[in-house]
């Protein structure tokens, strides 16, 4: 099937009945496979994997930040939330009518790899996935945050099996002040390694990394009372949010895979030069972990297969999980670019 005619499909009844189905058509599996890690050699891996929506459309491969799972959207298998239920579903901007979605976990997000694992093996995974399936080539690659470092490294080393490359909040290395953030947040966690406050220490990395991910301009904004005295401790308007929100992620996350994970996102390099695919770059001009200075200079490096893309967002990094209207409108431009239409499926 073209894109021409996945995108040339009318509303009807026969429509709507097929959409019903592809809600439904959610599967996941698990396989195992060897890979040639770029630091570690060789490892076998389980890698698990989930795809939904219309089973004979074109695939887009979808990718987040290293907390994201193949889980992105619900479906009537799968009816918890997933990660970015704003652009994934029927009617979104990444329509599971009228393509199917695939994503997977993380290699190491188990904590079961406990080696130094690179966004080249993240890519080399999703190839294997692609293989597994028996897909010869995606329409599109959509990664976010560290999903779009996977993306640039996807496209580097296996770029013709994708038509289309849109990377958002992510650039070809990691930013010198974002990596001794992440550093920080690593050594708050290994102070505490296998002691009795490791929870509370991966707790505090996340409320740290929060900082990072939002703008001194939301918290002017969300918490303008004063800093209040408890039980004779200074205590911030901002804490008790951030608390939530580091107990939430140490609850659910494994200490080995979020210190790899986080490893990864300092080790990534890719080379622009390689990068063939046509490409849409979106920056956000009020993010702190990668400036839009290196968003300017990556879209240079790779030349005129490459747009980029910049909006405005008071929620900095994490735009793109909160900004439902901006990145909908910039996916479905790109993924709508005439370009693609009518490239194979």
């Amino acid at each position: 099937m073209s894109l021409s005619e996945v995108f040339s499909h009318s509303p009807s009844n026969a429509t709507t009945q097929v959409a019903d189905t592809f809600i439904q058509r959610a599967n996941r599996d698990v396989f195992s496979t060897r890979i040639a890690l770029r630091y570690a050699g060789e490892q076998g891996v389980l890698i698990a994997f989930e795809w939904q929506g219309n089973p004979n459309a074109p695939v887009i491969i979808v990718a987040g930040g290293i907390s994201a799972t193949r889980h992105v959207s619900l479906s009537t298998e799968y009816p918890e939330r997933g990660w970015w239920e704003a652009q994934v579903g029927p009617g979104r901007s990444i329509d599971t009518n009228r393509f199917r979605v695939l994503a997977i976990n993380w290699l190491g997000s188990e904590g079961n790899l406990d080696v130094a694992i690179d966004s080249a093996d993240q890519a080399d995974a999703i190839a294997a996935t692609l293989d597994y399936l028996n897909i010869k080539r995606a329409f599109a690659f959509v990664g976010a945050s560290y999903g779009a470092m996977v993306g640039l490294q996807f496209s580097a080393r296996h770029g013709a099996r994708i038509e289309k490359l849109i990377a958002i909040s992510g650039a070809d290395s990691a930013h010198p002040f974002s990596s001794a953030w992440r550093a920080l947040q690593r050594n708050i966690v290994r102070l505490n390694r296998n002691g009795e406050n490791e929870t509370a220490a991966l707790s505090l990395a996340r409320q740290l990394a929060m900082l990072s991910y939002r703008t001194p301009e939301e918290f002017a904004e969300r918490f303008a009372t004063p800093v209040r005295l408890e039980n004779d401790i200074a205590r911030s308007p901002a804490e008790n949010y951030l608390e939530v929100c580091g107990n939430k992620y140490a609850a659910i996350t494994n200490t080995t895979a979020f210190l790899r994970l986080s490893e990864s996102i300092d080790l990534h390099q890719v080379n622009p030069e390689q990068i063939k695919t046509s490409t849409t770059l979106v920056a956000i001009e009020e993010d702190r972990l990668v400036p839009v200075e290196t968003l300017v200079t990556l879209e240079k490096k790779i030349g005129t297969r490459c747009q980029l893309k910049r909006i405005h967002s008071v929620f900095g990094h994490d735009a793109f999980l909160v900004e439902s209207e901006q990145i909908a409108d910039l996916l479905s431009e790109a993924l709508h670019h005439s370009d693609l239409l009518g490239a194979a499926a």
